[in-house]
């Protein structure tokens, strides 16, 4: 699973260094494949993160109940009760926790990071403990839970596989980071930088809490709702259920802040591209965020999670986020062999470029009349500044040398592209389908793995664009 997640973060890593934008994938799909495709990713990103804030916040107020006592130790005011007359439950806490982190995220991105680390730092103690007072409670018992007559893999390579599928979505949160490129000084050496770390401590993380609690308690005795306070519980230490219940707390309060944070810059994005009102990409002139876009978040995930109970919807977050994913590595092998040979770029970036290209004209045109002074004597910008600052530049500067065979190079890229996703796509989906009859499974297989194992190796024989 953290394979996988590292694949896709790589992915991430290298579009929001070279096209750095609140837009994400959108953007990501926007630039590389076109406007109708990135107007379905940016649905399903808003429909992620609004379905996925919601149904965390739902689960933050169980844990708080269980700090307090028990479902009767919150107010009432803020305890989950049932509308009379319909089937509906409606949890005020998580409501009013939504609009907690949405006022905090209107503050300003300095205030809200400031927030997400003290509660990230207090949920990463909690884990440290969990590891420290578990790996001691291993070796004094002896390990039990890894003394079984089945062995590390009781059931199998299938079951493995199963288990890696579903703890993959544990590493979904990558993404958002690279939603905060227009507000990083750096974004070409941070967002990288931010990106693998994240992923590098979550993964090592749940891991050695996972090693740790498998080990204490067997698979099967564990407790599918709270594993970790119940494993603790059953070793007579009650008192740590507090702790862990506090950091599971911590820990769903950061992923909703997590949740809600990207997805007003995806507004944003999309509003600047015509795709929605103009009200979602008005910027606050004093926090610099899009507080339009925020509250419209706020308002809805808010909505949600007081009113439905969005376990059934939890689904269609995974078709989202894996159709994201897609394309961004989809976008990843255009950029590489055919970018488009014109990108959009953030305002920013594009006011300065527009200034720079102003700015040579002007130049240009005085010294044709011979009015230039010694102070226009050195060029305002050299030829190595603009393949530096300015890639884009340089790449239409250089279009003209490529005449012919970049024209066929393009060609070529482009069907191996294709080759490959379609092949990609065959290969995954009967290997899947379990239900076919091996007469229609295996030739899909061969016929999948065939071409994948063609757009590769075209692609892996063609050069890369240089800009």
């Amino acid at each position: 699973a953290a394979i996988a997640a590292a694949l896709s973060a790589f992915c991430y890593a290298e579009l929001s260094s070279r096209c750095p934008s609140a837009g994400s994938a959108y953007h990501y799909s926007y630039i590389c494949v076109g406007e109708g495709v990135a107007w379905l990713i940016g649905w399903a990103l808003i429909l992620e993160y609004t379905i996925g804030g919601s149904a965390v916040a739902r689960g933050i107020s169980p844990n708080l109940a269980l700090i307090f006592g028990g479902e009767d130790g919150l107010p009432s005011f803020l305890a989950r009760h049932q509308i009379h007359g319909l089937d509906v439950v409606v949890d005020p806490c998580a409501a009013f926790l939504v609009f907690v982190v949405t006022g905090l995220l209107c503050l300003g991105i300095k205030e809200s990071t400031f927030a997400q680390g003290i509660v990230t730092a207090a949920n990463v103690c909690v884990l440290l403990f969990v590891i420290v007072a578990g790996a001691y409670l291993g070796f004094k018992t002896g390990w039990a839970g890894y003394q079984l007559p089945t062995g590390f893999f009781p059931f199998g390579v299938d079951g493995m596989f199963a288990g890696s599928a579903t703890v993959f979505f544990a590493f979904i949160g990558f993404d958002s980071v690279a939603s905060t490129a227009e507000e990083v000084k750096n974004p070409q050496r941070d967002l990288p930088i931010g990106i693998g770390l994240a992923l590098f401590l979550c993964c090592s993380l749940y891991m050695m809490v996972s090693i740790v609690i498998v080990g204490l308690v067997p698979y099967y005795a564990m407790d599918l709702d709270t594993p970790i306070s119940s494993a603790f519980a059953s070793h007579d230490m009650q008192w740590a259920v507090y702790l862990i219940t506090l950091g599971a707390v911590m820990a769903l309060c950061s992923a909703l802040m997590g949740a809600l944070l990207p997805q007003p810059r995806i507004l944003m994005a999309m509003s600047r591209d015509g795709l929605l009102p103009s009200i979602f990409s008005d910027i606050n002139s004093r926090t610099q965020v899009p507080v339009k876009a925020t509250l419209a978040t706020g308002l809805c995930a808010a909505t949600l999670a007081f009113f439905m109970d969005v376990s059934q919807l939890a689904g269609m977050v995974s078709v989202g986020t894996l159709l994201a994913f897609t394309m961004v590595a989809i976008s990843v092998l255009i950029l590489r062999y055919v970018p488009p040979d014109e990108m959009p770029l953030p305002s920013s970036l594009q006011e300065r470029i527009d200034s720079v290209s102003f700015i040579g004209g002007e130049i240009r045109s005085s010294n044709h009349v011979g009015t230039s002074s010694n102070s226009c004597t050195q060029p305002l910008i050299g030829q190595n500044d603009v393949a530096v600052d300015f890639p884009v530049i340089e790449k239409q500067e250089a279009q003209g040398c490529w005449v012919l065979s970049e024209k066929n190079r393009r060609i070529v890229a482009g069907w191996s592209i294709m080759f490959t996703c379609i092949g990609a796509f065959l290969l995954s989906y009967a290997a899947s389908s379990l239900n076919f009859p091996w007469l229609i499974r295996y030739p899909l297989c061969g016929v999948g793995g065939s071409l994948l194992l063609a757009g590769l190796i075209a692609l892996s024989s063609i050069d890369q664009d240089d800009a």
